[in-house]
C-alpha cells in the first residue's frame, strides 16, 4: 500500500511501517515534512558551494592570481563533477536507498571541504595553483552530486501526486536558497577574512546537514515495493527510465533552460564588476535579490501547477519569458555605448532587468523536477534525477568554460543574447507529445 494517503484508523503514513533496513518503526503522518526540510537543508548546503563560490568570483580572481579564462575553468570543474556523478549516485539511490546515499555524500562533502580548509587556503607565502584548485573544486562536485537524486526520491516516496510539484518546489527553493546565502556571505567573508573562512563555514554546513540527514531521513521501502504503475505508458517508463524517450526529452531541456540561469549565478558577480561599475554591496544584493524572487516563485509554481495540473504550460511559458528577459538585457548593453548621459540610470535599468530575468529562469525548477520525477515513478525517481541534473550540471561545466571566449569574441550583449537563444530552444523541445493512435 502506497505511503501517498494517510490511515484514517491510525492517523500514520501507510506503508511507512518499514524505514530503510526494515526496521519496522512507524512515523505520524507529520514526518514527511521533516524529511522535506532534510532535503531542503541537503540541497541549500550544496546550493551555497556551487552558487555561492561563483559570487567570490573577484575575490578568487585575485587571491588565487587567475585570469578570466582560468576563472572559468575553475568553476567549471564544479560543475563537471556534478555533472559526471549525477547519473551514478542516481542509480546508486535506487539502488541503495535515499538514506544511505545522502548520508555518504554529505559526510564526504565535509570532510573534503576540511581538507581544502587545510591546504587550499592561499597565502602571500603560497598561492595554490590554478590546476589544484580546479582539481579540488572537482572533488567537491563529484560529492555534491549526491544530493539531488536521493533527496528527490525521499519527497516522491512521501508525499502523494497532489502534493508533488508543490514539495519538490519547495525543496527547489533550497538552491536559490543556498545560493542567496552564499552571495551574502562568502564575498565578504573572502574579502575580510580569506577563503580559511569560505571552506570553513561550508563544511560546518555540510556537517549540520548530514547530521539531520542520520536523525530525521527514513525510507519507506514497502511504497517502492507495492507501487503499481497506472498505465502501459508508466509501466515502459518505470521499468527503465533510461530506456524511455520522453524522460529524454524532458531532461534536455531542462539541461538547456539551465545556461543561462548558469551564466547569471557564474558570471553576474563580474559582469555587475567590471561592465557596471558596481561594488559588492550592490552585487551581493542583486544575487541575493535573483534567488529570493526564485525563492518565491518556485514554491507559488509547484502550488499552482498541482492544482491545474499543467506543469508543460507553465515550464514552455518560464522558457519564452526567460528568453525575452535576455534579449532586452543584451540590447541594454548594445545601447549603452550610445548613451552619453544618464549612465547612473543605465547601470540601475542593467541590474533590474538582469535580476527579473535570473527570477524567471530559475523559477521552474520544482516544477520540472516534479514533471520527470512522476513521469519515472517513485522507485525510479533517483535515475530519472540522475539524469535531469547530470545534463544540467553539463551546463554548470560548458557555461562558465565558454563565457571568457564568447566575451572575448564578442561582448556582453553576446552573452546574454546565447542565453536568450538557449532559452528559446528549449521551448519547442517542452511541448508535450500528442498520444498516438
Amino acid at each position: 500500500m502506497s505511503i501517498d494517503r494517510l490511515s484514517p484508523q491510525t492517523g500514520l503514513c501507510e506503508g511507512a511501517e518499514n524505514s530503510a533496513g526494515d526496521t519496522g518503526q512507524r512515523f505520524a503522518a507529520g514526518h514527511r515534512w521533516k524529511v522535506l526540510g532534510v532535503g531542503v537543508a541537503a540541497n541549500a548546503c550544496f546550493s551555497t558551494i556551487f552558487s555561492g563560490l561563483p559570487s567570490t568570483a573577484v575575490a578568487m580572481r585575485a587571491d588565487y592570481h587567475l585570469s578570466n579564462s582560468d576563472l572559468g575553468l575553475v568553476l567549471g570543474c564544479l560543475g563537471l563533477g556534478v555533472a559526471v556523478s549525477e547519473l551514478p549516485w542516481g542509480l546508486l539511490t535506487d539502488r541503495w536507498g535515499d538514506r544511505r546515499v545522502l548520508l555518504a555524500g554529505l559526510s564526504s562533502l565535509m570532510v573534503w571541504l576540511a581538507l581544502m580548509f587545510a591546504l587550499l587556503v592561499p597565502s602571500q607565502a603560497h598561492v595554490p595553483t590554478v590546476v589544484f584548485l580546479a582539481a579540488n573544486l572537482l572533488v567537491v562536485g563529484l560529492l555534491g552530486g549526491s544530493v539531488n537524486g536521493s533527496s528527490g526520491r525521499a519527497i516522491m516516496a512521501w508525499f502523494g501526486e497532489g502534493e508533488r510539484g508543490f514539495a519538490m518546489s519547495i525543496r527547489q527553493t533550497a538552491i536559490p536558497l543556498g545560493g542567496g546565502l552564499g552571495a551574502l556571505v562568502l564575498p565578504s567573508l573572502a574579502e575580510s577574512l580569506d577563503f580559511a573562512a569560505v571552506y570553513a563555514v561550508l563544511a560546518a554546513g555540510a556537517a549540520v546537514c548530514a547530521f539531520f540527514t542520520w536523525l530525521w531521513l527514513h525510507e519507506p521501502q514497502s511504497s517502492y515495493r507495492s507501487a503499481k504503475p497506472k498505465s502501459d505508458l508508466a509501466a515502459k517508463v518505470m521499468s527503465g527510465p533510461l530506456r524511455s524517450v520522453e524522460i529524454w526529452r524532458l531532461a534536455t531541456a531542462i539541461g538547456i533552460l539551465c545556461f543561462p540561469q548558469v551564466a547569471v549565478l557564474t558570471f553576474t558577480t563580474v559582469f555587475l564588476h567590471d561592465f557596471a561599475g558596481a561594488g559588492t554591496l550592490v552585487i551581493s544584493a542583486s544575487l541575493a535579490s535573483i534567488q529570493v524572487g526564485a525563492m518565491v516563485m518556485r514554491v507559488w509554481s509547484g502550488r499552482w501547477t498541482d492544482r491545474h495540473r499543467n506543469r508543460r504550460a507553465y515550464l514552455r511559458f518560464c522558457a519564452l519569458l526567460s528568453g525575452m528577459a535576455f534579449a532586452v538585457l543584451a540590447l541594454l548593453v548594445l545601447l549603452s555605448p550610445l548613451v552619453l548621459t544618464g549612465g547612473t540610470m543605465l547601470s540601475v535599468a542593467l541590474v533590474i532587468v538582469l535580476v527579473f530575468a535570473g527570477i524567471c529562469v530559475s523559477s521552474w525548477h520544482g516544477v520540472a523536477y516534479a514533471e520527470i520525477a512522476t513521469l519515472a515513478g517513485a522507485s525510479r525517481a533517483g535515475s530519472a534525477l540522475g539524469l535531469a541534473n547530470t545534463l544540467v550540471f553539463v551546463g554548470f561545466f560548458l557555461v562558465p568554460l565558454s563565457i571568457p571566449h564568447l566575451l572575448a569574441a564578442t561582448s556582453w550583449a553576446g552573452i546574454w543574447m546565447a542565453a536568450a537563444a538557449c532559452a528559446l530552444i528549449a521551448w519547442p523541445i517542452l511541448l508535450k507529445p500528442q498520444p498516438q493512435g
